[in-house]
């Protein structure tokens, strides 16, 4: 199984300690973690930075022969401050490598030759056209089985025609219940609750799949008119830093192990909560976890 993600690799500041993420590289680090084949498409700067990503993303498993290292942009970074409730705020800099990502003759040819099971991303690395661009192409080359978007809207760096040009291109659509609210008057100009929003951007789009992650409330799935909700797995929350990003990975995950969307999504409330109970974005399982994903593994049901 092979699973490639494109978007921002970049370190987050939590309280004076530098944590190694960005959604796309979460996603991707997650899946490696879980025993599939991860890599990514994205640029760091050739600085301390960059080469302790680099080196964190091997770490993790993370093929990194998509990545790119620039000269004359830095290596992101985001401060993080996350409030009483573990709910962060971001302050994400502008013009740094990973808002330059580029693909050589034969990082294009590599793309193309592999086998992708699915391409995840998301919509902050798209506020630079160069980026847009790029991953139209990315995803003509990698022509994957299924694509993942994952919609991550972070301060104002969206707009409505990226986003539905992200829709367009998906067959499996990722977004919390914040986003349902500004998508849904985005798109159908007045807010919408999940099941309506989900039944008219799966029709208007073509989209089989569509997943709301919703907190403590649980999650909702979508599948091809179908509506189901998950509940939540209850933690003491250390930060939400990442939790999302965590649920897409065990999402994909079992899918990719052929469970139903409502087993991934039960999988998937599982990975996150423990993310969240967690300091930054890429903790150690716990042995539930471990115990759930060799369940996937040998073709049990996750419950």
């Amino acid at each position: 199984m092979k699973v490639v993600s494109f978007g921002e690799i970049l370190w987050d500041l939590i309280d004076g300690k530098a944590y190694i993420g960005g959604a796309p590289f979460n996603v991707a680090a997650h899946l490696a973690k879980m025993g599939v084949r991860s890599a990514i498409i994205s640029a760091v700067g050739s600085d301390a930075l960059g080469a302790d990503a680099l080196s964190a993303a091997r770490g993790f498993g993370v093929d990194v022969g998509f990545v790119s290292q620039l000269e004359d942009l830095p290596t992101g970074t985001v401060e993080v401050v996350v409030r009483e409730e573990g709910q962060p705020s971001y302050v994400i800099h502008e013009n740094v490598a990973w808002d330059a990502i580029a693909l050589d003759a034969g990082q294009i040819e590599k793309l193309g030759a592999e086998r992708w099971d699915v391409f995840c991303f998301g919509t902050l690395a798209q506020r630079s056209a160069t980026n847009r661009e790029l991953l139209r192409e990315a995803l003509r080359v990698a022509r994957p089985a299924r694509v993942l978007f994952d919609v991550n809207l972070r301060q104002s760096y969206y707009r409505s025609d990226w986003v539905e040009d992200s829709l367009g291109a998906c067959d499996i659509l990722k977004l919390n219940g914040e986003e349902v609210d500004v998508l849904s008057k985005m798109l159908f100009g007045e807010p919408l609750d999940v099941e309506p929003f989900c039944e008219l951007v799966s029709k208007r789009f073509e989209i089989p799949v569509v997943c709301v992650t919703l907190g403590a409330e649980g999650a909702a799935i979508h599948e091809n008119g179908s509506n189901a909700w998950v509940p939540a797995v209850p933690v003491t929350v250390a930060d939400t830093v990442g939790s999302g990003d965590a649920f897409a990975a065990g999402f994909m995950f079992a899918l990719l192990h052929d469970k139903t969307p409502v087993e991934a999504t039960n999988f998937a409330c599982r990975v996150g909560a423990w993310v969240a109970s967690q300091r930054g974005a890429l903790p150690d399982y716990s042995a539930d976890i471990v115990r759930q994903l060799e369940k996937i593994r040998t073709g049990n049901v996750v419950r």
